[in-house]
Parts: C-alpha cells; structure tokens; sequence
C-alpha cells in the first residue's frame, strides 16, 4: 500500500479548447495548408478566392518560429488560468478574455469501459471592458438547502479576476450572476475558505470567506453573505428568464478592505483566519509593541491572520483585529440574463429592479464607488531583499504553509510562530499543493503495552499531512511527509502539467449539515494535456508513522520482501513455496495480507500447486483464529480464490485426460443430426464449401488458447466467486473467447468428455446462460477451425442439450405463448455474430436441439394426461413450438442470406489496374444479421457497392446478374451493354465465379439488389471516394457511367441532382472563378488552391460534370415517359431500420428546371473547352450578361431568370470567336498529333471519344449562343482543308448551307497551297511555271502567305480536288469564278513536271 498516483478523468476534446484559446496553434492553418505535399488535396473551402494573388515566398517561415509553435503545442496549458472544482463537477481553464468551461460526463472508452471524461458545456469571451483579461479564477460548488440532498452540491459558481479589478460571478452556462469592483487596480489572486468541523475543542471555529488580493490591499467578502447573494442572483436570473418582470432584493455584500502597508510588492496570499492568542503570547506581542509598560486586556483579542508573499518583506505577516472596523455593504452590480436579454445593473448602493433603456445606460456610464481601505501594517515577515516569494500554499488544518520563490526553494513555514522549519532545494517554477489523510480505525492493529487512546480501535482518528511538489523542469511528482518527514512518493509524470490544489470544500455548510454530508471531494489534482488526462494523488495513512516498531512499518517490509521473493529466480520451488507461506502469515493488517495474495496470484513463474498451496494454508490459518479477530472480507476472499483453484484444476484435469471420439460421421448422420433431408444439407454443404472458398480471412487465434489452455493468472483474472456462484468480470470479446476455450474448445473437438465437463462447471456455480454465452462465443469465433471439422457440430449439439437440460436453463412453467429466454440468448448471439458460416451451424443445431427437447416435453406430457386432457396439452405444446420455430426459421433465413452476401463480398477478381490509387481502400467490413438490420434499406446495396468499387468492377459486369430480367424483356435493347462487354478484354479482367455469386445474391435479395437500386448505390460510392482523393478522376467517371445505367429516370434525376448539390457545384464554382480571374487555363498550383485538385484532375472534372448536367436533362425528360418504382423489400428482411436508403432519397428529390440545367451544361461545355485546349484569353464569364451570370450556382430546381430574347451583338461577336477558337483548337489536337509521334503524350488525354465530338458540340453551343451556326461549320470545315484532311472535309461542306462563301474560303487555302508549291518549294521551275501562268493569276498567288498553312505537304492532285470541289461550288456569275478556272490551269501545269 504505497503512494500512487491515480488517473479519475479523461477529457473528451482537449484539444478543441486549446484551438479556442490559441487560435495560432490550430493544425489546419490557410497558411499550413499551402505548405502541404502539392500531391495531396487541400480543404479548397477555406481558401477565399482572392488567395491565388499571393506569392511563394510568404511561405517560407523561419525554423524558430516552428520550434517555438511546436513547444507552445505542448506547453500552453502553463499560460492558462485553471481551476478545478474540489468536487470535480467543473473546471474552467481561461487566457486573456477567453474561457471554457468543461463539464464530466460518463462515457464508454475505446476500450468498452465506462469512464468520466470532461466535455465542453460553454465557451466564449468574458470581457466587459475594452482590454481587460482573466487574472484568477476559483470554481465554488454551494451546498443544496434540500433535505433530501445526498451530498452532491447544488450547483457551482464560477468567480473569475480581472485586470480592471471587476470581481464577476458566473454560472455553469457562462450567464454573468454578480459583478463587484471592489478596488481599481488587478486582481492577483482569489483565494476560498469552506467550512470545517474543529478537530479539537481548542480550536477557533473559522467562518467562510472569498479573499481577493490586490497589488497593495486585500478584501475579505464574509462567505454566508456570498452564498446568499449568489443564491438570489441565480433564482433572479432564472425568474427573469421565464417571466422578465419580476425582481428579488437579495442582501448586499459584506466585505473587509485592507490596506496592506510597509510591503514593497505582493504576489500572493494566504487567508489563515481567525485566531485567538495564548496569554503567554498576548502579554508577548503586547510587550514588543507597547513596551514594558503596555497594558493587556483579561480576554486575549481574536485577530485575522493574512500571510503575504512577495518582496519586502519575502513573507509579511498582518493580523487584523476582530471588530477594529465595520464591514462594508457593497455597490452591487446584478447582471439579469434571459434568453432574450442580458442587461447589467449598476447602482450607487443596494440592490437595482428594472429600469428603462436611457437609465441603464446612465447608471452604467457611470462608475461604482470604491471604498477606501482601511490600513493594515506588516507585523512582522521573513526580510530578505534578495529573495522573491511567488506562490503560497496553506496546509488543510492551517498550520503550516509552502511558500515557493525565484531561487528554486520550496520553504515550509509555521504559521503560528512565523518561522520557516524546513527548506527544499532545486524546485525552480515548482506547484504545489497538500495532501491531508485521516486514519482509518478499522486497520488500526493495537501495539503491545500501547495504552495510549491512538493505540485502541475506538480512540480518535489521527490525521496526517503530506506536501506534494510539482517540478515542471524535471517533470516529477513527489510527496513529502510534513515537517520533517522523509519523502514517502515520487513519480515522473512529463514536464506539462498543472497541479490544482483548491484548498476548500463546498460553500454553505455549517456544523450541523457538514456532520449528515460526505461529499466526494479531491484534495489535489493534476492536470496532464499530454494525454488528456486528470489525476489525483493518494497517499495512504501509515506512510506518516516513523516509529520502527510499527506494524504496519513491519507489514510494509514483508511485502518488500514478498515482491523481491516472487521476482527471484530460484532453482528450488519448494523453499520458495515454503518462504512465501512464512511471509504471508506474518504478515498482520488483513489489507496488506490481502495485497500480498493477490501478488501471488498475478505472478506468472510460481505453478499452480504453489498457488494452490499457498491460499489453502492461509485459510486454514484464519479458520483456525478466533472468529472476533478474523477479518470477515479476507476470509471471504480467500475462500473464493480457492474455490476457483480448485476449479481450475478441475478443468484442466478433464482436458488433459481426453476421451476416444467416434471419427465415422456420415453426411447421413448429419442431416439426422439437424432433422435436414438430403436436398437440404446438400444445399447447406454447397454454401459452406463457396463461403471457405472465397473467404481467405482467418479466423483470430489466441497463443494463450490455441489448445484450450489458459494461465492460472488470466483465468483468475476473468472470474469472480461471491456467495458459491461464479461470475465473469466485464471483459472484452476476445478474453470472452480465451475463457471459452479453456471450458469447451476440447469439448467441442471430441477430446475431452462433454458430460463430465458440463457437470463440474455446473457443480462450481456456473449458471447455463453464462456457459452458454462462453460456448457460443468459442465456436463462433473459431469458424475456420470448425469448418475444415464437420463432426465438430455433433460435439455442439452433444454440449447444447447438456446445458438445456441443467436446472433454470429451461423453465417448465415459462408461458407457452411467449418465447423462450434461453432459446432467444442463442438466437441474439447469432443474429450479432460476423462469423456467418459458423453462425448458420449453430442456428441449425439449436433449431435441432430445441425440436428435440420439445418432443420429449411433448411425449412426457402425452404419456401424463388422460385422453380427454389430451388435446389442451398438444395445442399448447404445439403452439410453443410454432413461435419458436419461427424464429428459428426466420434466422436460418436471415443467415442464409447474409452467408451468400458475404462471400460474393470475399470475392476477388483477377484486375489489372491502369494505375494504384493514391488512397487505399478501405477495408470492407465483416457483414452480421445485426448489422443488416440496423443498416436501413439500403444497407445491402451499399455493402455490394463499397465491393464493386474495391474491385473497380465496370457496370456491366452487375448486369450479368440481370438473367432474369433479361429473360423477362427479351425485347430491349442490349447494345450498350453487349458493347461494354466486349471493351472489357479477358487480358483486362477474369471475374472467376463473380458473376455466379451475383446471380445467387441477386435471387436472395431481389428487391434489395434490384439492378437501378444497386446502379445507384454504385455511384454514390464512387462519387463519396471521389470526394475523398478529387485526384482519382476516373472515380468520378466511373459514378458518372452508373449513372447512365440506371433504368429509371425518377432514379437517374434523383441521384444526379444530389451528387451535384453535394459534390459538384461548389468545386464547379471555384473552377469558373478561377478561370474567369486567370482569363486562361490556370497552372497547377493554383488549380490545387482553390479548387482542390491538379489541372489534368479539374479538366477531367469539368468533362464530368458536363456528363452529369446532360444525364440530368435526358432523365428530367424520360421522368414523363415513366412511373417511379415501388421500393419493396424481402420477407425475412421486413424488420430492417436505420437510416433512409439513397434511392428513397433520390426520390424525394423535386424535378429540375430544364432551362437553368441547359444553362449551367453549356458553361461547363465552356469551361471543359478552356481546359482541354488551354486555350488563352477566354473569360467564361463574359461570355454571358448579368441575367445569365446570376442565374449560374443556383437550385437546380428553382425557377431563375434567364437571358431571353436577342442578345447584344458584343456578346454575339465573343461567344462566336471563343466557338472558332474551340474548332480550331479540336481540329488541332485531333490531326496535327497524328503526324508527330508523341505528340499526342503531351496534350491532356480526355474522356476516349470526346475530340470527334467537339465539332458537334461547337455546333451545339452555337444554337444556344445565338451564334450562326452555318459560321461554326464553315469555319470547320476550312480547318479540315488548313491541316490537309481534304477527304473528312469533302464530308463536313455536305452539312454546311452558305456554300458560296464557303467556295471562297476555300478558294483562298487553294492560293496559299499553290503559294507554297510555286514560291517556297521550287526555284528555278517555279520560277518558269508563274511565267505560264496569266498576270493576273500571278499577282493574286503572290499575294497569298502560306504561312497559315498548318500542313504543306498536301499532294498536288489533292488540291487539284479541292480546285474542282471549289468550282462546283462557286456559281458562274460568281465574281472569283474565272480566278477559279485560272486554278485550274496553274494546278495542271504543276501536276505535269511532277509525272
């Protein structure tokens, strides 16, 4: 029993404070995330859209800076004001004007256990004035004035300093009770004193007060005063709250202000109260004052004593004399909060009611009146000009204080005499607090010859005191014993730490409530941000007493010895033995004997006969003692951990000794075994062996279980015995399954006797639930093991009708029309269990067990009732049999079900991925009944879904499971579908027994699998880890193409409406910001900015959304054509909850606005335009007037204004050049890369097919830009002629109208090829065909610049096509129609040298 340090909170979000109070140390910065890896995706939500103007070098920070942020990460809880409730019902932590107040709460921890940790209930900002801070702060809980209160306080105050010298009071929820400015200058320090029970008669009774110390004063407020005051603030704010108009006048403040002289600065303070002087002393301090002949009074005066620290005195002593000045009544200031208003009232005096507006802002325009104080000179201190006091620290029985100082000592003073006793060294910024224990009577054992009234049971409990120190630099904790004490605890605890010591209890008791009450109150705390922790320090009574003779000294001793024995290694275990048993027996307090059993017991190295040994001896040992001397807790306890010995080896025997197993199990016995015909098991057997197929999971396996055996140590660990029935503690799943081994895993393999087995556990006190827990639980999990050995199911059956057939599993009188408990714990455990294959096992083999023990009852009761009784008895039987036996077969169902489910799950296809996502995927979780039904609706789709993605399926793979709906409508259409079959190549995918499986779960799920519900949940699977990792574009791709599968357009607009509002359109605004600044295709950086991604990602991202608006338009139109599904669901899946399925989502999404999304679809064609082509000077934005801009990002399904009627030629002229510009830009990237090798490596790659569409689409636009289409298509087809693709231009004029003026341009790209052939490639025979050729023909060709040419290399009888298409095209009467026959000549005269 030594000093321990005990951690009794945890905080829920620590840091969430600190981001609150130092905003500078949150992680996720503007300015971190623009310091993060480029390769990864930002929170673009956070960034404004004007961030993209700064520059690189403000990124760069000194490494000083980062080192200094990384230590205030660590150390900010040293630059906070903290309090803690002596309670624990509160803490408050504030800097500057910022506080947060944190709440316990009782929550579940990782690991499964219940614990309190401190939660947020209100933060905010605390200052009223301009630039004041929070300087102190104390959290005081007030006692309840209910009778029926059972300790707990009522409620707690928060009374926080501040720099301007306002005192305020708060509640829990942060509304402002009380303010007081009692003086101008700061607060320094606020300090409490509770009520507490003299321990002796001698002792001055001290009264409740709340000090405040000020830089040179100090104001007692008179604590029954405080808590009334603060008891009717509260109920006035809660009046006000309700009604507003009602107003209570609580009593004012009494308070003391002294003026502190002679002391050149004070740090802190320490209230010790009210104390009457000896007349030794009186006649004393009355002679130094008064000299020789100073007259004393008969009665010695009572004087409040206050100690200071600071300079100048180092420590200053002053005693006020009781009754040498009248208390003040204090100018209140009642603040009055509801939920509507706040207003705060100050008044010259007295207490305020409700005023007007302008007389509030009079009165608080004005300032409150301070009172002088009243002078108070130094007595006498500790003078030592060079030292500098920095804290002090009153003991809990006011005897003695710890002062700290800037030398790094700690000094122990006597607060009566006013000398320091003890000093400790090397304690520099030390914290420090005290720890006061009472003795417990009850392990007092009496000495020999001892007559003192201490050494007997019924004497008065003595109470020591313990100073604990908190070196911050070193980082250690330790606990003296006071005064001269040695140093009984230390402990390392890290160097960020705060030690809170209150000092008080709970305010408002006095000496007849603090007698009824014992609230649970903490001495000390120590806070620890590190680990988010809080921690109390206990330190046990015996460690004060410093007499050798002691026996708990002695007891102390032989644990030290019992520790060093157990740790040794010795060859001999039986001297070993034989020392321990000496130890333990001497050993005298029953607490320590009990300690030093249970070490013996959690050591590993001491066998079991030892342990054995050692607790029987001991038994006998206080059986044989005298029953008044024996303690009762010890003998129970020792006769528990025998009694779980001896079961222990009782278990171990029985798995040790075996049994012969019957190895001839037939199939045919099998199915007698679980009452299937052979169809039946056959099915079973199928199931079974695809589930080992394809599940390659192992099960989990313990090294301590892996042949049923377990340590003595663990197997303690997990039992407890109370009153001859053993339990098991609370412990986790896998201890459950260790613990369940050691009983049945033998038992379950055939090696150990099931009979035998059963009937010592039942015999020890086990109960049958709890066994039949620990069975289910070990085959459950054991399923790998349990599969690959068919012949185990007939040991479970074997084991479940031993344990059904002990007493209270079954009870005979249970109602007939209800359901059976024990029947139901087996059916719970399987519903939950994730392990399926096993899971369906044992279902059948309780619905087996269950039929078999109800046609015995059955029989029992037909042979025992006459024949006219006969038929009640077999309608009730049969009736019970009936409502169990459904439940039976709805699990079997159930886990039919979800058996296929998971192992189409467990699949695998044989993929080979174009390239690894940045983000790995996330594990697919194990399915259980449970989990299915509390999964909603759509919980199987989205399971299958998160599958199909992990497996990067391609949608036509899940229509392969379609068969019979195909069969159903022979007539649709297939060619998309037989299409996308035939892309996906056997070199790309082998799907294996894929499509088998998703047959199978396709007939067990019909409604829930259905092809649009599964489609749908696809795409958003892909859209939500597209969102996650905006890099993978073909994520979003991939959505997209399920999206176009869907079937039923109420489903496809459904879905493709959410996925825009909650993925799409804030991405799509910050790119069409971000182009319309840039004015061009944005680089990298800044598209990774703002918009969360690469350039390639967001050219990618644009192309889809275009996808997703043009979906979007095709489903808003076949809406009409098509009623919306009926959503069912299968019958043994009726009972299914959770949360609403997409599907059922989607269908609750309101129809489009068809204009608005056509209008959003062409910027996105623009803005797909700008990327793909990086093309440069193109403001998307400008292209549209302000209708059309604030029509952009709206509800799809509003009803906008849009641009109607003719539109301003400006426009007109700019959407027409961005249109050339985009054919001229395809027809570039489509015909000039075939030439070059790779050429086409370097330019983005699109979506496959989107380059032959984008003269269409150009064409497209043009028609909703109001630009002459015939415009876009001449200039196309010119384009084609430019880069020398005559025979896909000859193709594209058929679709052009105005051929006239298309003959003339092509008329002039015909004298630029001549240009080129005459004039650039030939010089001496150039030369002589132009002297051939007419003037005039010569002067039109040297006029022409073959520079715009983008493709020289056109043979000669190419053009000479293109000079006769231009002929057929040009009417006679046409001005250039002779300059065209001319052509003509000048080509023939080319072609001739050429042959």
């Amino acid at each position: 029993m030594a000093c321990s340090v005990v951690q009794f909170c945890h905080f829920q979000d620590l840091q969430a404070a600190r981001d609150f109070l130092f905003p500078q140390l949150r992680e996720e910065t503007p300015l971190g995330a623009l310091r993060r890896d480029p390769s990864k995706s930002t929170n673009w939500e956070d960034d404004g859209w004007g961030a993209w103007e700064e520059t690189e070098p403000a990124l760069q920070e000194p490494e000083e800076e980062g080192n200094t942020c990384k230590t205030q990460k660590t150390s900010w809880l040293q630059d906070c004001i903290l309090s803690l409730s002596p309670t624990n019902d509160l803490m408050v932590i504030a800097r500057e004007q910022k506080a947060v107040f944190l709440v316990p709460k009782w929550k579940y921890s990782d690991k499964g256990k219940e614990e309190m940790q401190f939660a947020v209930g209100w933060s905010g900002s605390l200052n009223v004035e301009e630039g004041e801070h929070v300087t102190s702060a104390l959290c005081i809980p007030l006692a309840s004035q209910k009778r029926s209160s059972t300790g707990r306080p009522d409620w707690t105050c928060i009374v926080l300093g501040f720099t301007s010298g306002s005192v305020r009071f708060y509640t829990e929820n942060g509304v402002l009770l009380l303010a007081q400015l009692l003086n101008e200058d700061p607060v320094l320090q606020l300090k409490c004193r509770t009520y507490e029970i003299p321990r002796h008669p001698g002792v001055t009774e001290q009264n409740e007060e709340l000090s405040i110390l000020y830089p040179a004063a100090i104001v007692t407020i008179d604590g029954f005063s405080l808590f009334q005051s603060l008891r009717a603030c509260r109920n006035q704010v809660a009046k006000a709250a309700a009604s507003g108009n009602e107003n209570i006048q609580p009593p004012p403040l009494a308070y003391k202000k002294w003026g502190l002289q002679d002391v050149d600065t004070i740090v802190d303070h320490a209230s010790v109260g009210i104390m009457t002087l000896s007349p030794f002393d009186q006649m004393k301090t009355a002679s130094n004052i008064g000299g020789f002949n100073a007259a004393i009074k008969n009665s010695p005066p009572a004087m409040s004593q206050y100690i200071t620290v600071g300079s100048n005195p180092f420590t200053g002593f002053f005693y006020a004399l009781e009754g040498s000045t009248q208390p003040l009544l204090s100018h209140v200031a009642l603040a009055v909060a509801s939920k509507l208003t706040s207003a705060l009232f100050n008044a010259a005096s007295g207490w305020l009611g409700w005023k007007s507006r302008h007389e509030e802002e009079a009165v608080q325009k004005q300032k409150p009146k301070v009172e002088p104080a009243t002078p108070l000179a130094v007595r006498f201190g500790l003078p030592d000009s060079r030292r500098h006091g920095e804290s002090i620290c009153l003991s809990p029985c006011n005897t003695l204080a710890a002062v700290t100082d800037d030398f790094g000592r700690v000094i122990l003073l006597d607060v009566a005499r006013g000398i320091a006793i003890r000093m400790w060294k090397g304690y520099r910024d030390a914290q420090i607090g005290w720890v006061q224990v009472v003795e417990d009577l009850h392990e007092r054992v009496p000495e020999k010859g001892d007559s003192s009234p201490f050494g007997s049971p019924q004497g008065p409990s003595r109470v020591a005191q313990f100073l604990v120190i908190y070196a911050p630099r070193r980082g250690i904790l330790e606990v003296w014993s006071t005064q001269q004490g040695p140093r009984v605890g230390a402990f390392n605890v890290g160097k960020h730490c705060r030690l809170l010591y209150p000092g008080y209890k709970i305010m408002g008791l006095n000496n007849v409530t603090s007698q009824s009450w014992q609230p649970q109150t903490y001495q000390i705390c120590l806070v620890d941000p590190v680990s988010a922790g809080v921690k109390t320090v206990t330190v046990p009574f015996h460690l004060a007493l410093s007499d050798k003779k002691s026996e708990r000294a002695k007891d102390m001793h032989l644990m030290k010895k019992l520790a060093a024995l157990l740790k040794a290694k010795s060859p001999s275990l039986d001297s070993v033995e034989t020392e321990i048993k000496e130890l333990i027996l001497d050993i005298k307090y029953p607490a320590t004997k009990k300690q030093a059993l249970e070490s013996i017991l959690a050591n590993e190295r001491l066998p079991f006969s030892c342990l054995r040994n050692v607790t029987q001896t001991l038994l006998d040992t206080l059986k044989s003692q005298g029953a008044e001397s024996v303690d009762e807790a010890l003998l129970q306890f020792c006769a528990s951990k025998l009694k779980l010995l001896h079961l222990y080896e009782s278990v171990s025997q029985l798995n040790a000794l075996g049994s012969p197993s019957d190895t001839s199990f037939s199939d045919n016995d099998l199915a007698v075994l679980l009452r299937l015909d052979e169809k039946e098991l056959g099915k079973l057997h199928a199931l079974l062996e695809k589930y080992k197929q394809e599940n390659s999971r192992a099960a989990v396996r313990f090294s301590e279980d892996q042949d049923g055996v377990l340590p003595v140590k663990t197997f303690l660990e997990y039992l407890e015995c109370e009153k001859d029935v053993i339990s098991v503690k609370k412990m986790s799943e896998e201890e459950h399954v260790a613990l369940g081994s050691f009983f049945f895993w033998k038992c379950l393999l055939g090696e150990s006797s099931t009979e035998d087995m059963c009937r010592t556990l039942e015999a020890a006190g086990l109960s049958p639930q709890l066994l039949l827990s620990l069975l289910l639980s070990v085959w459950l999990s054991k399923e790998k093991d349990i599969l690959e050995r068919p012949q185990s199911v007939r040991c479970l059956h074997t084991t479940l009708s031993l344990l059904s057939r002990m007493k209270v599993a079954l009870d005979d009188a249970w109602d007939s029309q209800s359901v059976s408990p024990w029947w139901q714990q087996m059916r719970t455990a399987c519903i939950q269990s994730e392990n399926n294959g096993a899971a369906l096992l044992s279902a059948h083999v309780g619905h087996s067990v269950a039929a078999q023990i109800s046609d015995s009852a059955t029989e029992k009761r037909f042979s025992q009732t006459e024949l006219g009784a006969d038929a009640e008895a077999l309608t009730d039987s049969w009736e019970a049999l009936s409502l169990d036996t459904e439940y039976w077969k709805l699990l079997l169902k159930q886990l039919q079900d979800c058996l296929i489910l998971q192992t189409l799950l467990h699949s695998r296809a044989d993929t080979r991925p174009t390239r690894a996502p940045s983000l790995p995927p996330e594990p697919l979780p194990r399915l259980s009944v449970r989990k299915l039904l509390e999964g909603g609706r759509g919980g199987i789709a989205d399971s299958v879904a998160k599958w199909v993605f992990k497996q990067d399926l391609r949608p036509e793979v899940l229509t392969l499971a379609n068969g019979e709906r195909d069969a159903e409508n022979p007539d649709e259409p297939k060619e998309g579908i037989s299409r996308g079959l035939c892309e996906m190549s056997e070199a790309d995918v082998d799907l294996g027994a894929i499509p088998d499986l998703l047959r199978a779960a396709r007939e067990q799920f019909p409604c829930s699998l259905e092809l649009d519900v599964l489609h749908a949940h696809c795409c958003w699977e892909y859209v939500v880890q597209w969102n996650k990792d905006p890099e993978e574009a073909r994520f979003l791709v991939r959505s997209i193409e399920h999206l176009k599968h869907i079937l039923n357009a109420h489903v496809q607009n459904g879905i493709a409406l959410m996925m825009w509002n909650t993925f799409l359109v804030k991405r799509f605004s910050a790119a069409t910001y971000l182009l319309d600044k840039v004015g061009k295709a944005p680089k990298e950086r800044l598209c990774r900015r703002d918009v969360g991604m690469s350039d390639t990602a967001m050219t990618s991202f644009l192309g889809s959304c275009l996808d997703l608006l043009q979906t979007l338009l095709e489903a808003d139109v076949g809406r009409d054509e098509m009623q919306a599904p009926d959503l069912e669901t299968e019958d043994a899946w009726l009972a299914v909850e959770g949360p609403i399925s997409i599907v059922e989502l989607a269908l609750e999404q309101k129809p489009i606005h068809y204009p608005l999304v056509e209008h959003h679809s062409v910027l996105s064609s623009i803005l797909f335009a700008v990327m793909r082509f990086s093309l440069r000077a193109v403001k998307p934005l400008s292209l549209f007037d302000s209708k059309g801009k604030n029509a952009f990002f709206k509800d799809l399904t509003s009803i906008q204004l849009l641009p109607s009627g003719e539109m301003d030629p400006n426009f007109i002229s700019l959407r027409q050049q961005f249109l050339l510009k985009v054919v001229s830009a395809a027809v570039q990237a489509q015909h000039a890369g075939a030439r070059e090798k790779d050429g086409s490596d370097a330019a983005p790659a699109p979506p496959p097919g989107k380059d032959l569409e984008w003269p269409v689409l150009a064409v497209d636009l043009a028609h909703h830009l109001q630009v002459s289409e015939d415009v876009v298509r001449r200039h196309y087809v010119g384009e084609l002629y430019n880069y020398g693709v005559d025979h896909l231009g000859e193709e594209a004029i058929l679709q052009v109208h105005d051929k006239e003026v298309l003959a003339s341009q092509l008329l002039v790209l015909t004298g630029q090829r001549l240009a080129h052939a005459l004039l650039h490639t030939q010089a001496r025979e150039g030369r002589e065909l132009l002297a051939r050729l007419s003037p005039t023909l010569c002067t039109w060709l040297k006029a022409m610049d073959p520079q715009d040419l983008q493709n020289t290399e056109v043979p000669i009888a190419t053009t000479a096509k293109l000079v006769n298409k231009v002929i057929e095209l040009l009417p006679e009467n046409h001005g250039q129609y002779s300059l065209a026959l001319h052509l003509i000549e000048a080509v023939e005269a080319i072609a001739i040298p050429s042959l």
